[in-house]
């Protein structure tokens, strides 16, 4: 692991963990906030993974070893927390919009509506029937 792709992997850490902080707090507004940061270093961290695959691999010490373990650990668990908040965002989402738009028929039941020429919108009903007997 070079210096480069080290520096990358903590920036992507530092993002994954401000945006679980956010999702675990149910601040969609603040997690979205957030989105070009970790967008930003996740491209940054991908290409410091594509500069090192192409660099004959340095030998690392038992010290740098163990930093990078540790990294890699911490991404892997950050990255498996995020989707959790994620998937869960998303479903809190869902249901929000589903309740509001199983919500909306019934408020606007019986409001004066406008058609498309601007005259009041009749409601719905089948056409008069004129019934005669005749004995």
């Amino acid at each position: 692991m070079n210096r480069d792709l080290l520096e990358a992997a903590v920036a992507l850490a530092a993002a994954l963990t401000q945006e679980n902080a956010a999702l675990a707090a149910t601040d969609l507004a603040g997690a979205a906030a957030l989105l070009r940061d970790k967008e930003r270093v996740t491209l940054a961290f991908t290409a410091a993974q594509r500069r090192a695959a192409r660099q004959p691999a340095a030998a690392l010490t038992p010290a740098e070893r163990a930093v990078a373990e540790q990294l890699e650990r911490q991404l892997a668990g950050l990255a498996a927390e995020n989707r959790r908040l994620l998937e869960r965002a998303m479903l809190v989402q869902r249901r929000l919009v589903g309740g509001v738009a199983k919500a909306v028929p019934k408020a606007t039941a019986g409001v004066v509506r406008y058609g498309a020429s601007g005259a009041m919108a009749t409601a719905h009903r089948p056409p008069p029937i004129m019934m005669s007997a005749r004995v």
